[in-house]
C-alpha cells in the first residue's frame, strides 16, 4: 500500500492531474482513445508513449490516458495490452419486501430500518428526477447529487473534467419550476437507472403496491456517457446496443464515494452492468478497483450476476493429452456479421487452434507464441477474423486468444483447440453478453456455468442472482457460478422476478433480471449501514462485513447443497441475519 501511495505522489507531482480545461475535450472526443493504466504496474507509461497523451487520475491506483486515435489500431492489444483497453459493459435487467424478511424485521421497533441517514448510489442510465418516488412528501428531492456524464459544461465534478454535476438545490429549483428540464436538463432515456433507483430507495406508494427497500435513503446518481465509437468498432458491438466503458464506470464510482465522504454518510452502490469480456476470475481492472473500494469503511458495493445462464454463450473445453485437442462448434446467426469471442486457457499450457468455416475452408493451426497479431481471410467467404494472442495476460497470467469477426458467414464454424502439455488442461470461451450479440449465435455444446459477468466475479463486492419469491424458483436466465478459479459466486439470491418498479411514464410495472435483484440487495445494504455505522453497532462496517452477515443469514432450500453454482449460499433473508447476530451476542 505504501509503495502504491508513493507511486501516486510521484506521478501526481510530475504530471499533476495533467488534464486542463483546454484538454478536457479529449475525454469525449472521438479523436482520442481511452487507455486504462494502473500506476503500480506501469508507472512509466507516459514516458514510453511520448507526447500527446493526457492523464486523468481516477484515484491513487488508476488513471485514464487519452491517446491520439491514430495510435489505436487493430494491433491495440499488442501495443497497449489487453487489460488496458476499456472493457464494454451492458445492462443486466429487462412483492419483494416480505420475501427478504424486511417486513418482519421492521416489526421490531429498534430494527425499523429504512436507510435513513445513508446514501444509495446508482451508476447507470440516469434517473427521472421528476418521478414522485424520488421526492419527499413536501415535494423536495431525495437526490443529494447527480452527475450526468453526457452533458458537456464547465460545471463538472472537481478533478473529473467532464459531464455536468447537479446539486440538490438545483434539482429542487427545477422541481418547483414549470419547465424543470430548463434548469436540470438530465433525463433517463432508457429507464433502467430509474427502475434500479426506485427499487433500492424509492419513496413508498402503497396505492400502487410499490415499496422501495431503503425508502428513507437519499440517492446519488451517475448517468454514464455512451461508449466511444472507436471502441464499439474494435469490439464489434452493434450500434443500437446500450454500451458503456469501463473507465466511465470507474470514474462514476469514484464520484459516488467522494460525494458520500463530502456529505459524511455511508453509501450502498448498485452496479447492474456486466461484461463477458474477461477471464471471469475477478482480476480485471474494474473488479480490482471495486474490491479496493469495497474494503473502505462505509462503502457497500453490490453487483448483479448477469442474465447469461441460458444464452449458450459459454463453452468449457477439456484437452486430453492423448488426443491433444478439443473440438468447438459455434453456430453463427444470419445477422451477427461482427462480434468478438475470447478463449482463455490454463497458465500451464501453450494453446493453438485451427479453423473450419461453414463452407469447408480450412485454416491450419494458428500458434500465437509469446504474443501475436494475425488477420485471417478466406478464399470463398468475405469473413475476416482478427486474432490477438497473449501467452500470459498481465492479470490472470493465463493465455488469451481474442478473435474479432467481421462479415461472419452464417452457419457452423469449427475450432479445434490444441494444448502443448502432457497433462489434462481446460479452457473457456465466452461470447458477448446481452444485446451485444443475437440469440442466434451460440455454442452447439454450451456450458451454462461460469457465466457470471464481470465485475460480479470480484473478490470483495456482493454478487447477487435473482429468484422468483412467488414460487421460490430461480430466475431461469440468471448467470451461474462459480468463477473460473472456482471461487463461490453468486453470494446469494434476491427477489428479481416481476418486481414492481417505477417507469418513465411515472407509472409502475413488473421488472425481472439480476439487475433488479442487485437493486433490492443494495437497499438492504443501506439498511445494514444505517444499523451498523449510524447506529454504532458495527462502526467499521464495509462491503465484506455486510456480505458475510447476509451469507450467514441466508435461507437454504431443502434438497440443495450449499454453496452451489445457482444460488450461492442461499436466499437473502435480512430478518434471519439479525436472528443470527442476536444468537452470537
Amino acid at each position: 500500500m505504501l509503495y502504491g501511495i508513493l507511486i501516486y505522489i510521484t506521478i501526481y507531482k510530475k504530471y499533476g492531474v495533467s488534464m486542463t480545461e483546454e484538454e478536457r475535450y479529449k475525454i469525449i472526443s472521438e479523436d482520442y482513445a481511452d487507455i486504462l493504466n494502473k500506476y503500480n504496474e506501469n508507472p512509466d507509461f507516459l514516458r514510453r508513449y511520448g507526447e500527446g497523451i493526457t492523464n486523468l487520475l481516477i484515484n491513487r491506483q488508476y488513471a485514464v490516458l487519452f491517446v491520439p486515435i491514430a495510435r489505436f489500431t487493430e494491433r491495440a492489444v499488442l501495443d497497449f495490452l489487453y487489460a488496458a483497453i476499456p472493457t464494454l459493459y451492458g445492462l443486466t435487467s429487462k412483492a419483494s419486501l416480505d420475501a427478504s424478511g424486511i417486513t418482519m424485521l421492521r416489526t421490531i421497533p429498534t430494527l425499523n430500518l429504512r436507510g435513513e441517514g445513508t446514501l444509495v448510489g446508482i451508476v447507470d442510465t440516469g434517473i427521472d428526477y421528476t418521478n414522485p418516488v424520488f421526492r419527499y412528501t413536501d415535494g423536495s428531492t431525495k437526490i443529494a447529487a447527480l452527475w450526468d456524464q453526457t452533458i458537456d459544461s464547465g460545471n463538472y465534478p472537481e478533478g473529473l473534467f467532464y459531464g455536468t454535476e447537479f446539486s440538490r438545490e438545483q434539482i429542487d429549483e427545477a422541481l418547483n419550476s414549470d419547465e424543470p428540464l430548463s434548469i436540470v436538463n438530465s433525463t433517463d432515456e432508457n429507464g433502467h437507472g430509474t427502475m434500479l433507483a426506485g427499487i433500492a430507495a424509492g419513496f413508498e406508494s402503497p396505492a400502487n403496491d410499490f415499496y422501495g427497500v431503503a425508502s428513507l435513503a437519499e440517492l446519488v446518481v451517475v448517468k454514464l456517457k455512451p461508449a466511444k465509437a472507436y471502441l464499439r468498432n474494435f469490439f464489434r458491438i452493434p450500434q443500437d446496443a446500450v454500451c458503456y466503458q469501463e473507465n466511465d464506470i470507474m470514474t462514476g464510482v469514484t464520484y459516488l464515494i467522494r460525494t458520500a465522504r463530502r456529505l459524511g454518510k455511508p453509501i450502498a452502490i448498485c452496479i447492474a452492468l456486466g461484461s463477458s469480456f474477461s477471464s471471469h476470475d475477478g482480476t480485471d481492472y474494474l473488479s480490482d478497483f471495486l474490491t479496493i473500494q469495497g474494503t473502505e469503511v462505509g462503502n457497500a458495493i453490490v453487483i448483479s450476476a448477469g442474465n447469461e445462464g441460458n444464452s449458450k454463450r459459454h463453452y468449457s473445453g477439456v484437452i486430453d493429452p492423448q488426443q491433444g485437442y478439443d473440438t468447438v462448434e459455434l453456430n453463427v446467426g444470419e445477422n451477427d456479421k461482427g462480434f468478438t469471442m475470447e478463449l482463455w486457457g490454463s497458465a500451464v499450457s501453450i494453446y493453438s487452434m485451427d479453423i473450419l468455416s461453414p463452407s469447408g475452408e480450412y485454416i491450419p493451426r494458428i500458434t500465437g507464441g509469446l504474443e501475436g497479431h494475425r488477420v485471417i481471410t478466406f478464399l470463398y467467404e468475405t469473413t475476416i477474423i482478427t486474432i490477438d494472442y497473449q501467452l500470459n495476460e498481465v492479470h490472470s497470467g493465463n493465455p488469451i486468444f481474442l478473435l474479432r469477426f467481421q462479415n461472419a458467414a452464417p452457419g457452423i464454424w469449427r475450432f479445434r483447440v490444441y494444448a502443448r502439455v502432457d497433462i489434462e488442461v481446460n479452457f473457456n470461451i465466452w461470447l458477448p453478453m446481452g444485446d451485444f450479440i443475437s440469440n442466434n449465435t451460440y455454442f452447439v455444446r454450451p456450458d451454462p456455468f461460469t457465466t457470471v459477468l464481470q465485475p460480479g466475479n470480484a473478490v470483495v463486492p456482493i454478487c447477487v442472482t435473482a429468484y422468483n419469491d412467488a414460487n421460490q424458483s430461480r430466475y431461469p436466465q440468471a448467470s451461474n457460478g462459480f468463477t473460473s478459479l472456482n471461487r463461490v459466486v453468486p453470494d446469494f439470491a434476491a427477489p428479481g422476478v416481476n418486481v414492481i418498479a417505477p417507469t418513465l411514464t411515472k407509472e409502475f410495472a413488473p421488472f425481472s433480471g439480476t439487475g433488479v435483484a442487485a437493486a433490492h440487495a443494495t437497499g438492504v445494504a443501506a439498511m445494514l449501514l444505517e444499523w451498523g455505522i449510524l447506529g454504532s453497532s458495527l462502526p467499521r462496517m464495509n462491503t465484506l462485513t455486510i456480505k458475510l452477515l447476509l451469507i450467514r443469514g441466508a435461507k437454504r432450500l431443502p434438497r440443495e447443497e450449499y454453496p452451489n453454482q445457482n444460488w450461492g449460499y442461499g436466499i437473502l433473508d435480512v430478518y434471519n441475519t439479525f436472528q443470527v447476530i442476536r444468537g452470537s451476542l
